[in-house]
This record gives structure tokens, sequence and C-alpha cells, in this order.
């Protein structure tokens, strides 16, 4: 478990290797396509489409507060946004201090996406990490964080809180607390473990979803299907 008080620094101690990583992403994006069949409604997803050579993993609830990851053959590169964070761009008239300075160039090109900067092309970020494929650790930039009192001053606590614990248990509390609804234990272990999605494993998560109502997603997030969709 993260301490009371919790950085990116903190957070990237505890992120595993980037295969582990990628894994646990698409596991909690395909729990959430079975728990939630409209898309707008989920926090995590996974498209490994989202370029001919990256995948893309990602977080969203609804409030502001967001996280993408860009799986490529360089390595991997992670973006947060806390909206409220004192460390906020929109706070500081930029990203702050040090937070994106010692980005690899192999990754620079995840910094200025469009899709993680404002119309202005302002990088929205509050923490960042990063991992090149040959890299023994993820690595972070050289940052003086607030000394407010805030125990998540850029919001990692919240927004990695279930890439640093990767338990089945922290994903049931989150789906449970999220969805109001009891979510089977032992559905969440087989999906995390990638074990082939059958149509049992999904009754027992969402009754009201038919495996052929996932094909759309299982291809996106690319999870693995067994040849017998009906045990």
């Amino acid at each position: 478990m993260l301490d009371t008080h919790v950085t990116i620094h903190d957070v990237a101690r505890q992120l595993p290797e980037i295969p582990l990583l990628r894994d646990h992403c698409r596991s909690m994006a395909m729990l959430e396509a079975i728990l939630s069949p409209e898309w707008a409604d989920r926090q995590y997803s996974f498209d490994t489409r989202w370029s001919t050579e990256e995948d893309m993993a990602s977080m969203r609830n609804g409030s502001g507060d967001e996280f993408s990851i860009v799986f490529s053959a360089a390595g991997a590169y992670i973006r947060g946004f806390a909206h409220e964070s004192h460390m906020s761009p929109y706070a500081n008239d930029g990203p702050w201090p040090g937070l994106l300075d010692d980005v690899p160039d192999v990754f620079r090109s995840c910094v200025e996406e469009a899709a993680f900067t404002d119309e202005d092309g302002m990088p929205v970020v509050t923490a960042c990490t990063w991992r090149g494929v040959g890299d023994g650790a993820w690595k972070t930039g050289t940052i003086e964080f607030p000394d407010d009192g805030v125990s998540d001053p850029d919001g990692s606590k919240y927004l990695f809180r279930l890439l640093a614990d990767r338990s089945p248990e922290a994903f049931q509390r989150f789906a449970e607390d999220y969805y109001e609804v009891p979510v089977s234990l032992a559905a969440i272990q087989h999906v995390f473990a990638l074990h082939p999605l059958t149509s049992e494993v999904v009754a027992a998560l969402n009754p009201e979803v038919a495996m052929d109502a996932l094909a759309k997603d299982i291809a996106e997030i690319g999870y693995p299907l067994g040849n017998d969709t009906n045990t």
C-alpha cells in the first residue's frame, strides 16, 4: 500500500516492469468493459489501435482527473493530471518545474501529443514517469514538491492507486464502490491472470452482458479469447 504522503516518486518505485503493467491495464479495461457496456461510463480503457506503433491505457473519472500510458517500442510513458492539484499547469503558468525537463527525446512526442495538451499546446500534466526498454526502473523528473502539507501534491496517490496496488481485492473495492453492485473476486482473479474470457466469467461479472456483445472491446483491448466461448 502507498504511504500517507505520496508523489510520483513513490508511485514509480511501486510500478512493475512494462509488460506486467501493460497486462494489468488490459485486465482492468476488460473488467470495466464487462461491468459497463457504455464506454462513456468506464474509468479504465485500453486501446491497442491508438496508433500504428503504440498502445494506450487510460483512466478518466469524469471529474477532470485522468492518466494516459503510452506503450511503444521505446518503452512506456505515463502522464497523469489531477485537476485540483496545487501542481496544475493552470495554477502555475505551465507544467511544474522539473516535471518534464528530464523526459528523454524518445518520449518527447508523448509530451507534445495533442491528446495530452490543451488548445494552446500546453501539456496537461501534474505527474509524469517513464521507462525505456533498457531501463532498470521507472524514472521521474527532479522535482521540488510544494511544501503545503498536502498528502497528494501531484495527484499520484489517487490517480495511480490501482497501478500501485494491483491486487484483485483493490480492484474489487474500486468496482463495488463505483458501480454499487457486488463484484465477483474469482472473476476478477480470472481476468487479472489473463485467462481466456468465457461466458461463465462474463455472467459472474454482469449477467446482462453476452459474450458476442464484447467482441469489439476484446479486439480493442487485445484480450485473449478461448476457442470455446460458452464455457
